[in-house]
């Protein structure tokens, strides 16, 4: 386990490099990568700058290493550098160069069935038959912390309740009906398709309020161990044969977490060592062995609005395929 200097306000940055890097799944594909055949793509090269980092880490006779070559190289693809970023953001971001950059398609294909959710979507109308379906991908689960009515939310097992939920589309949010040749009110609703072997949920603890101002969810929220989504969605909230369902049990991996406000904060990853099976909490350049204890105190609390809350969750697949 070994830390990441702070280039300047590149915690978020530093949080989301370790949680790649002690994920041996991931670490599994970027060992293959085809590595660029001339100096300029190698500095630009977003799998091969990682890769260098991580042989450079595992490598290290100190308790931490600059990413500066990999920071150089991210900044080049318009990622900001000395500036505070938006973690949920920053990791789709991360994971689409990776993707744009890794020649070889089969590990193309490994990295989405790494991190890649499938849901249906559903519109049905509510004075006839007729319905529409999509199929959609997403990377992660953007899980809202209140309800419709602003009451809170009081585990993380509500939380993915609701956002399958079923939603009416009456009003001003009325559909138009192909059959009934009119708007008219549908029903919205999201189906579970398939899991990845690694999960990113998303705490939505950002909102704006009634005056467009951005203010933190600092709440308590519970978040398990263990999820088993078969006994948590119902069979209306799943589109997903009995196979698919018997593999969605997982175990926590990872706790990115965010103390301060909206305008200034910090963040840290809490890690489960795959290899150890002990938890670890990498704050920058500083790591070291922390029990459950210490990952549950970032289920957050409404008097500390500028204490350390979960803002990503990342479950890993306790059977993998």
């Amino acid at each position: 386990a070994i830390g990441l200097y702070n280039l300047g306000q590149s915690c978020c940055l530093n949080s989301l490099l370790q949680v790649f890097l002690m994920n041996i799944r991931f670490t599994g594909i970027l060992r293959r990568i085809t590595v660029p055949p001339c100096a300029e793509e190698r500095r630009v090269n977003v799998p091969y700058q990682m890769l260098l980092l991580l042989e450079k880490m595992q490598c290290a006779k100190c308790k931490a290493v600059r990413p500066a070559e990999l920071a150089c190289c991210l900044s080049a693809h318009r990622v900001e550098l000395f500036v505070q970023h938006d973690a949920a953001q920053l990791f789709l971001h991360l994971w689409n160069l990776l993707k744009k950059q890794m020649k070889r398609l089969e590990l193309v294909e490994e990295l989405n069935n790494l991190y890649t959710i499938n849901v249906e979507e559903h519109l049905a109308c509510q004075n006839c038959s007729f319905e529409m379906k999509s199929n959609s991908s997403i990377l992660t689960l953007p899980l809202p912390l209140l309800d419709s009515n602003c009451h809170r939310l009081k585990s993380l097992e509500d939380c993915l309740r609701y956002f399958f939920r079923p939603e009416e589309l009456t009003g001003q949010n009325m559909c138009f009906c192909q059959q009934c040749g009119k708007r008219t009110p549908f029903l919205q609703s999201t189906k579970l398709v398939h899991l990845p072997q690694t999960l990113n949920i998303h705490l939505k603890r950002f909102c704006f309020e009634k005056s467009s101002s951005m203010h933190k969810l600092s709440h308590y929220l519970p978040f398990p161990q263990y999820l088993d989504f078969s006994r948590i969605l119902t069979e209306n909230q799943c589109q997903a044969d009995d196979n698919e369902k018997a593999a969605w049990q997982y175990d926590l991996f990872a706790v990115v977490a965010h103390s301060g406000s909206t305008r200034s904060g910090h963040y840290c990853a809490y890690i489960r060592s795959l290899t150890e099976c002990k938890w670890y909490c990498f704050n920058d350049s500083e790591v070291c062995q922390v029990s459950w204890d210490d990952v549950k105190c970032t289920y957050g609390h409404s008097n500390l609005h500028w204490g350390e809350t979960a803002y990503l969750l990342i479950y890993m697949k306790k059977h993998p395929q």
